[in-house]
């Protein structure tokens, strides 16, 4: 039997085990769970209000034609790196949005082949990048911290590494 074969146990598993160690432990395991349950929606609704601005600039963002703009602007610096044109709007959506740069991405890959230069940059890029502007908000809302201090930075270099260095891995691998 394969190890594909195996993974169809591992969450049943995991939920067996959970629920042999709350007997051993005698916890009522119905109520802890309701209690977290109740716990996450009160997250849930707390975060809310920064999700929502999220979502209306990043829509606000693209509907304006600024990301289009920028894309424009931004097309010659890339290309002279050696960064393809067709994964820039990808480049600049993924650290706002995750749904976003996904429908960017299948954008990015219904123009130009998956086997391309560019489908193969974006597809590293998705991987190897974090939509950082969401996973902040949803993260520092959650637990109620207003400075950020050096997140955003690191976190914007984080992803600009990987950009850069999907273009250069792609074009060595290719």
């Amino acid at each position: 039997m394969n190890i594909a074969a195996y993974t169809n146990y591992i969450v049943p598993a995991l939920i067996a085990i959970i629920i042999v160690s709350g007997f051993v432990k005698k916890v009522d395991i119905f109520n802890e769970f309701i209690e977290g349950a109740g716990e996450s929606l009160k997250v849930g609704i707390g975060i809310l209000p920064a999700l929502i601005a999220l979502m209306t600039a990043i829509g606000m963002f693209k509907a304006s034609g600024a990301l289009d703009a920028l894309t424009g602007v931004l097309s010659p610096a890339a290309s002279l790196l050696g960064f393809p044109p067709e994964a820039l709007p990808l480049a600049l959506i993924r650290p706002i949005s995750g749904s976003g740069a996904l429908a960017t991405f299948e954008t990015v890959l219904s123009g130009v082949s998956p086997d391309s230069f560019a489908g193969r940059v974006a597809s590293v890029m998705m991987g190897a990048s974090e939509t950082t502007f969401y996973t902040v908000a949803v993260y520092y809302g959650a637990t109620k911290v207003t400075k950020t201090r050096h997140t955003i930075a690191a976190c914007l270099t984080s992803d600009i590494s990987a950009f850069i260095f999907s273009a250069l891995s792609v074009n060595l691998l290719m």
